[in-house]
């Protein structure tokens, strides 16, 4: 197993938010994963399995538990990739392309916003009438 140690978020070395990567054919069993992360005792390492459509299933380990997700060593994936990629995860799909201007960029997936009514304290906590969306003079 090749496991790449990527320095996130800089382009020099030793710096930035560093992350493990490494590329298989198929997941190892869940608890040599988490050997491997425990050992790379980085805040994650990643795991990237290439799927028959192109894209990537990703797989993220700190040295302690499983992570739903995580951007910088998303990041280092893509770059020991090529620097682009489309990656399957727990919280969905996660696409990485390079920018014109050489960096890598992500996008997040979004979760639609639903308004939710004000507490009934907030307009006192702000010194606000109950009636009113003014400001205090």
């Amino acid at each position: 197993m090749d496991l790449t140690v990527v320095d996130s978020f800089t382009d020099r070395p030793f710096a930035g938010n560093p992350a493990a990567v490494t590329v298989m054919d198929a997941f190892p069993e869940e608890g040599r994963m988490q050997a491997i992360a425990r050992e790379m005792n980085l805040s994650e390492t990643a795991f990237v399995v290439p799927r028959p459509d192109g894209d990537h299933d990703l797989r993220w380990f700190s040295p302690t538990i499983e992570i739903d997700l995580c951007g910088h060593a998303t990041l280092a994936a893509a770059y020991v990739l090529g620097g682009a990629g489309t990656f399957h995860t727990r919280s969905g799909v996660l696409v990485c392309s390079r920018a014109d201007d050489g960096w890598i960029e992500m996008d997040f997936p979004a979760d639609p916003t639903t308004p939710e009514p004000a507490p009934p304290s907030l307009a006192a906590t702000l010194g606000l009438d109950a009636g009113t969306d003014a400001a205090p003079t």
